[in-house]
């Protein structure tokens, strides 16, 4: 929720005279904070903890003048001043108590909202969940960032299903999309302000940030930020993703984070050859799959960061097009430089690059469809983890692999 400074002053003065007149008995009504108009009430007895006045006041306050406010003498405004810039930090301690837990997308009226101002809504939202006096149920927030139907909704509604209060759904839509069916169930009203897509360009960052930023004011408990498209499906049940993402002791961003790979220096000078110096040095460029599961400090610090984000919006060369994908860039390049113990260097999406075509990695249809492949796709070198999620389907692949969800995509064993 973004709450408008001068509202904030009067409220903590309003706050600090009640405090300063404790020696006279009164009875006052605090004023609370106003809510914007598209927000939902809270209930008439709620009153936010910090504006609570002192108990014990007399029924019969005293008689004041109106040109005087209620202060001691010793009371000066410099010490009011300081108090209320001292009061501060205070006040940015508990914001994360007075921000809702959660509430409908579609009360919030993102829609509209231009990307500034998306974005400094979302830099007010706690950056971690551990700045709450009182635990939250962590949850999940997956992002859907597609130009076309959902076609598997049905597929990850009965990966969803009885598990509402640990997951949020956030779908970034090209408006140029046209949509053969209008989504239904737990995906209505989940549309974040959308603009156009197009691959190997900045806009699918810019895309995902949209999809973070909304994430992060719609609820203070979206702790890990799943990024899918809508050829992912999920290769586990929704209880084996949960309990792999949240029980991390480490509480790491799972991104995949790579160097030294074919092509790195004709992608890191795709847009010419000392274009992304001093920021960017060819020994700090790194590359990795665009779809990653972000934890919420790195989600946080995705919507602050500004230095590295003026150089990768650039546009590429028209000669170097084909090394240009900012979206694989970006991301695995800002989080090496700014936390790499902090990420784990994979990706929990299976893609297969076996016979790539145009860029693009194999696309699965149905008479692939079998629970050999979901088994193949979960596994890796590494007997730590597993695969979460996995692409490209096909949208014929649904019914074959609903037909398989409940004994096998769902049945982690």
């Amino acid at each position: 929720m973004c709450i408008q400074m001068d509202h904030v002053i009067k409220n903590l003065y309003t706050f600090l005279t009640f405090s300063s007149s404790l020696h006279t008995p009164t009875t006052v009504s605090p004023t609370l904070l106003p809510l914007p108009s598209h927000y939902s009430p809270r209930p008439s007895s709620y009153q936010f903890p910090f504006l609570i006045p002192p108990p014990h006041f007399s029924d019969n306050p005293p008689k004041t003048s109106s040109n005087h406010q209620m202060l001691p003498p010793h009371f000066s405004p410099l010490l009011l001043s300081s108090l209320l810039l001292l009061s501060l930090p205070a006040l940015l301690l508990l914001l994360p108590e007075i921000i809702p837990q959660s509430l409908p997308l579609k009360n919030r009226r993102l829609h509209g909202v231009n990307d500034l101002n998306l974005l400094r809504r979302a830099v007010l939202s706690p950056p971690s969940t551990s700045s709450f006096r009182q635990p939250r149920q962590p949850k999940i927030a997956f992002l859907f960032l597609t130009n076309t139907d959902l076609y598997f909704t049905p597929l990850w509604e009965r990966f969803f299903q009885n598990n509402t209060n640990l997951f949020n759904i956030y779908v970034h839509l090209d408006p140029s999309a046209q949509l053969e069916k209008p989504l239904t169930g737990l995906f209505v009203n989940r549309f974040v302000p959308a603009k156009p897509t197009q691959r190997a360009s900045p806009s699918l960052i810019t895309a995902t940030k949209r999809l973070l930023a909304a994430a992060l004011i719609d609820d203070a408990a979206n702790e890990y930020f799943a990024l899918v498209s809508q050829s992912c499906i999920p290769i586990h049940s929704f209880e084996f993703v949960y309990q792999s993402l949240v029980s991390d002791q480490r509480k790491r961003s799972f991104i995949e984070i790579l160097s030294g790979e074919p092509q790195l220096w004709d992608r890191y000078i795709a847009r010419g050859e000392d274009v992304m110096l001093p920021e960017v040095s060819f020994d700090q460029f790194r590359i990795g799959s665009q779809f990653f599961v972000l934890a919420r400090r790195h989600a946080h610090l995705v919507i602050h960061e500004r230095r590295l984000w003026r150089k990768f919006r650039k546009p590429c060369l028209p000669t170097m097009l084909n090394c240009c994908y900012p979206e694989e860039h970006y991301f695995p390049t800002l989080l090496s430089m700014k936390d790499p113990e902090g990420c784990s260097g994979y990706t929990l999406t299976r893609v297969n690059w076996t016979d790539t075509s145009d860029g693009h990695p194999h696309m699965y249809m149905p008479p692939e469809i079998t629970p050999q492949l979901i088994q193949e796709l979960r596994w890796t070198n590494d007997s730590s983890y597993s695969h979460l999620f996995a692409r490209k389907f096909s949208k014929e692949c649904l019914e074959p692999l609903m037909a398989i969800a409940d004994d096998v995509i769902f049945h982690d064993q």
